[in-house]
């Protein structure tokens, strides 16, 4: 007996106000709701949950994320872990429209580390409600740069033979692709060495 796998369409969204919410499910025909709220939603934010779990709540799952407002990392690190947990038959489309913008840039940057994954990338108009799509950009990072930005994320670089050792290719490298690397805002250097910025953690994801 062969099992039949349902694809699920998903609105992965910041919230503030209810009306984008609404508008992107309608277009779309989702399924289901994935909002990233505050950890102490205002009253505005809440009314939009009850209005959203009121008016949809019967019709579609909905589940809310608690996320910080400010830390991009961290919100870009929950999307990923939410995308990564969802059923790869899913159809996820994401939405950006609401929410303070450094929220919605998580949420953005998190959906470019799993872009595989993403149907469409969507603003939603104030003016009349219609769908922009946003271009679904990647992260252009090489196998090799990839495994110096995840080793130095989890060692400290202690002489450079060593970390050319350690990740497999030879000191020029090595230079280059570390050169490379700062040239894009990956990484930086610190008193205390090689670090990642915070778009590398976000890359690393």
């Amino acid at each position: 007996m062969h099992t039949i796998l349902t694809m699920v369409k998903i609105l992965l969204a910041t919230l503030y106000s209810f009306e984008p919410i609404i508008a992107a499910s309608t277009k779309i025909g989702a399924d289901r709701l994935i909002l990233l709220v505050d950890y102490k939603p205002d009253k505005t934010q809440q009314k939009s949950i009850d209005l959203i779990n009121d008016s949809l709540g019967s019709v579609l799952k909905i589940d809310t994320f608690n996320t910080d407002v400010y830390d991009i990392v961290e919100v870009s690190k929950e999307t990923v872990e939410i995308i990564d947990s969802l059923s790869d038959t899913d159809e996820i489309y994401v939405d950006i429209t609401a929410g303070r913008k450094t929220k919605a840039l998580g949420l953005l940057f998190g959906a470019y580390a799993r872009i595989s994954r993403i149907k469409r990338i969507m603003y939603v108009k104030e003016e009349n409600k219609q769908l922009v799509y946003l271009p679904k950009l990647s992260y252009q990072i090489t196998p090799a740069q990839y495994k110096i930005i995840e080793y130095i994320n989890k060692n400290k670089i202690s002489s450079m033979a060593e970390f050319s050792e350690n990740v497999g290719v030879s000191k020029a490298m090595l230079y280059k692709h570390v050169k490379e690397l700062k040239d894009m805002d990956i990484l930086e250097e610190t008193p205390e060495g090689l670090k990642l910025t915070d778009y590398g953690r976000i890359v690393i994801l």
